[in-house]
């Protein structure tokens, strides 16, 4: 049976709680949250992939990363892909919306009228 080794990165169980209550991106809350379930005896880890909608090996490989690396190694770390369509960080600072005009003209300036 596997066990989330807590004791070598001097945790604990309300640790393993608050991080997965705090953690600021869903994927890193659900792994801690993964974790909560394995190590308070709640559930093995089959039985935690089955209850929380993941593949066992997907559990498994989460407790054996924080065995090995710590609480640092269930972290999200974007690796790859496409970029989002829409990125929320982006600032808003494009010429359409600070001029406050609509679409720029495409008419040459030369013939267009006054």
């Amino acid at each position: 049976m596997i066990c989330v080794d807590m004791a070598k990165w001097g945790q604990t169980l309300a640790d393993l709680r608050l991080a997965s209550v705090r953690e600021p991106h869903r994927r890193t809350r659900e792994r801690f949250q993964a974790l909560y379930l394995i190590a308070s005896g709640q559930f093995n880890a089959t039985t935690c992939a089955a209850h929380i909608g993941r593949r066992d090996d997907t559990v498994l490989g989460w407790v054996h990363r924080y065995n090995a690396g710590g609480p640092d190694a269930l972290t999200y770390r974007r690796t790859g892909g496409r970029a989002p369509f829409f990125n929320r960080r982006r600032s808003s600072g494009s010429p359409r919306s600070s001029s406050g005009r609509g679409r720029p003209s495409t008419a040459c300036p030369a013939t267009a009228g006054p």
